[in-house]
């Protein structure tokens, strides 16, 4: 599949599942985010902000700053203040004789005065100072990135450090800016908006314009999402990673389906160990994504010390339990061996029967090399192998899950007729072409269900 095709589905995808609470927003992130970036962007709202201001218009929004922010309005208000003996103001001379007469008509001391203030708290400069504060903070986050030279980051802030100086110098010391008071969490409101993109001055205008493009980032605008993936900076650096993200999905879109048959699909929440989750009377079925939390007791561990089923010991284990004692003295580590985690796990829980599990492993490989796909088949079968839980492994070492408990899907072949059709395979792990999957996915999927 072409990056172009696997982007146009990852767009669809994110507006369709991550928008609606149906798949962690920071699962996401941590899969979109370059390797550059540490662990703070795995936060999906960060994340989007560092899109956001990379920008262009908000390079130029930030460049014409410092000319624009002097035209800033503010509203006068007169207050009124009755005050004895010493003035401190303009005397309201017909509320001052109104007031004396109603409370005491003897009394020449007493005054009602009126003193001019500025206020600086009107919709256009709320919608102003919201924008600043995104722009300000995501920019004390990345500012390490940004003045690297790194090729996602905008040339135009990249070569001009100045800039952010300059933004930092206006939020922080500008006295305009700072009489602006912070929005409050539902601020700006639709009505601020408006009244900011009417207004006559430009700054208002961008500012309004501006968080309006933001506001389509987060609420997952399909043409906002594919600017963000296509144009800026938290494309996935790799095709692997846009592979991986649409099998992901093809699970999650297959499942979702299921629901005509008595299931039901499950918000998750964030920090969950799920990425995506559908559940009946009687089972439970739940998705693992490799960046996910571990699975509680799952794990995909191999020690030839005590997993040799009471066997004597060939050479080669002899020779890694000798090594891995003398590594394990030397640097005071354990050394069991762990296989890498799988792109996808789709679990099965039968919760009327004991509680027995099933799983279905996928390994995803970005490529149609031969030799890249033995090594995922060899991988996708080691998972099997070795996965296990609190009382060892899942499967017995004759049969590694029975008939099609793995998937091995590859990028398309340029024939378009490699290897052996999907229906004719009749082994453990199946091996699929990326365009075919979604047509043959739901076969896999029941195999496991029906179990």
């Amino acid at each position: 599949m072409e990056r172009s095709e696997l982007l146009e589905n990852l767009t669809e995808d994110i507006a369709s599942y991550v928008m609606h609470g149906e798949f962690p927003e920071d699962e996401l992130a941590a899969e979109l985010k370059h390797d550059e970036l540490d662990e703070r962007f795995r936060d999906y709202g960060l994340l989007m902000d560092l899109h956001f201001i990379l920008k262009p218009e908000v390079v130029n929004f930030v460049e014409e700053l410092p000319q624009r922010i002097r035209s800033i309005k503010t509203q006068t208000k007169n207050k009124s203040k009755t005050q004895r003996g010493s003035v401190n103001g303009k005397i309201n001379w017909s509320s001052t004789i109104q007031k004396r007469y109603a409370e005491n008509p003897g009394d020449r001391s007493l005054f009602v005065t009126e003193k001019r203030t500025e206020h600086y708290d009107i919709d256009e400069n709320i919608v102003l100072k919201k924008l600043l504060l995104v722009i300000y903070y995501t920019l004390q986050e990345a500012r390490e990135y940004i003045e690297e030279d790194y090729t996602w980051v905008n040339e135009r802030w990249r070569k001009n450090r100045d800039l952010i100086e300059e933004m930092e110098r206006i939020f922080e010391k500008d006295v305009h800016v700072k009489r602006i008071r912070n929005p409050e969490e539902y601020e700006p409101t639709d009505r601020m908006l408006n009244n900011a993109e009417n207004s006559r001055q430009r700054i208002y205008q961008r500012s309004a314009e501006l968080l309006e493009d933001r506001k389509k980032i987060f609420e997952g605008d399909e043409d906002a999402i594919k600017e963000m993936l296509q144009e800026t900076a938290i494309t996935p650096d790799d095709e692997e990673t846009l592979l991986e993200l649409f099998v992901l999905f093809r699970f999650i879109s297959t499942i979702e389906d299921m629901e005509d048959e008595g299931f039901s699909l499950n918000t998750i929440e964030s920090g969950s160990q799920k990425v995506a989750s559908l559940a009946s009377d009687e089972k439970e079925i739940a998705v693992y994504h490799d960046s996910s939390t571990d699975i509680q007791n799952i794990s995909f561990k191999f020690d030839p010390e005590n997993d040799v089923d009471g066997r004597e010991y060939s050479r080669p284990e002899k020779v890694e339990i000798k090594s891995n004692r003398i590594i394990e003295d030397y640097f005071d580590k354990d050394t069991v061996s762990t296989t890498g985690r799988p792109d996808v796990i789709l679990v099965e829980v039968v919760d009327k029967q004991g509680g027995e599990r099933e799983y279905f492993i996928t390994e995803v490989k970005n490529s149609t090399n031969e030799k890249t796909i033995r090594r995922g088949i060899k991988e996708t079968l080691e998972y099997l192998a070795f996965l296990r839980d609190e009382n060892g492994f899942i499967y017995d070492k004759e049969n590694l899950g029975g008939e099609k408990s793995g998937l091995l899907v590859v990028q398309d072949f340029e024939d378009g007729d490699k290897g052996t059709d999907l229906r004719d395979q009749d082994r453990s792990i199946s091996i699929i072409e990326a365009s075919k999957l979604e047509d043959n996915i739901e076969e896999l999927i029941n195999k496991k269900i029906s179990v």
